[in-house]
């Protein structure tokens, strides 16, 4: 296939994926801002605090509708140009199916680049940001929805902070020790805790330690500590986020974590492998939309075919999440359960071509 015939492609695919990912991003944001307006009002909380923060999420939104958006788009630009008797006259000049495939997986490569950057670097540091942007607008705390605070597992260590502030320092913190038989060795509460990155501890300050021997119980005052501990800025700002839209290194860096104090870390290692394998679902979308181009246009109209491509693209978003939790709850292989909806509409794709070359 000609140069001039893979721009021409690409520039109908790249604009008719750009116009229905802005009509998505419109749409998503219109409920979020719905979403929204129950909180306005609340401590402080006011309109242009909600539309600010669904501005943050937008990155977020772009990584999650991309496929879809490449499905719907690339349904849409291939079907013009066979209404319009053009994929006929590539067929007819000898542009074999394989052909094709080819040139829509380069197009697709640049889509899957596109949903690479966004998922990796633009969308979890504005997901962080829209997070702290809210917390601090509704002078709220990482840790106030739940009755006894933040419950983290550290080593020999329970640790449990009752207040989880948006720039991660913590208040009211308590420090439960166990030897290696799990007896209770101290107790250590602070009122206040910063981390030093360049000492890389934390310094806690009003520090009170109860200590526990065999025969005498000893209570020490102490003006400041540092602790050195696993649980860093990093480790705690996952809370803040869903595991779907943190970074490869984020995810990977809590799941070690978990995995050190024997904690259940299925939930984050399938959110890995959908980081992993999400933007090679652009190449399957595309692979799925040409089988209804290369349908004759008395067969089914422009606008029935991105119907159904819209049907399955929500049925694929819908999936992805269905597939998420049904790994969590079965303990199924986190790679299986982030790859299976891709392979499934893989091999709906190759189904779908195999009967359009039959005809």
């Amino acid at each position: 296939m000609s140069r001039v015939l893979q721009r021409y492609l690409a520039r109908e695919i790249l604009l008719s994926t750009a116009l229905v990912l802005a009509a998505f991003l419109g749409l998503f944001a219109f409920f979020d801002v719905v979403n929204e307006l129950e909180d306005i009002g609340k401590q402080g909380y006011e309109l242009h605090h909600a539309l600010i923060y669904v501005l943050m999420t937008v990155p977020s939104r772009i990584y999650e509708l991309m496929p879809v958006a490449v499905l719907i788009g690339s349904l849409y630009a291939l079907t013009t140009l066979a209404r319009h008797s053009e994929i006929t006259v590539m067929r007819a000049s000898g542009l074999s199916n394989a052909a094709m495939m080819g040139t829509l997986g380069a197009i697709g490569l640049v889509f899957v680049a596109l949903t690479f950057v966004f998922g990796e670097y633009l969308a979890p540091p504005a997901e962080r940001a829209a997070q702290q942007w809210k917390l601090i607008a509704t002078q709220a705390n990482v840790s106030q929805r739940l009755r006894s605070g933040l419950w983290v597992k550290d080593g020999p260590r329970v640790v449990n902070v009752r207040i989880l502030l948006p720039d991660r320092s913590m208040e009211q913190v308590r420090i439960f020790e166990f030897d290696a038989q799990s007896r209770m060795i101290s107790i250590s509460e602070a009122q206040a805790g910063r981390y030093d990155a360049q000492d890389g501890s934390w310094r806690l300050t009003g520090v009170r330690q109860t200590q526990f021997s065999d025969n005498r119980t000893q209570v020490v005052e102490l003006p400041e500590i540092a602790w050195r501990s696993e649980l860093t800025p990093e480790v705690l700002s996952v809370l803040m986020v869903a595991p779907e839209r943190m970074s490869v290194d984020a995810l990977y860096a809590y799941i070690r974590h978990l995995r050190d104090n024997r904690q259940s870390a299925e939930r984050y290692e399938i959110a890995l492998w959908k980081k992993l394998t999400y933007p090679l679902a652009a190449l399957v979308m595309m692979a799925l939309a040409l089988p209804f181009a290369l349908m004759h246009d008395r067969q089914a109209a422009v606008s029935v075919k991105v119907f159904f491509g819209v049907m399955l693209g929500v049925g694929f978003h819908l999936l992805n999440g269905l597939f998420s939790n049904l790994g969590v709850i079965n303990a199924w292989p986190p790679a299986l359960a982030a790859i299976t909806p891709s392979l499934l509409f893989l091999l709906a794709a190759g189904a779908l071509l195999y009967l359009v070359e039959r005809r």
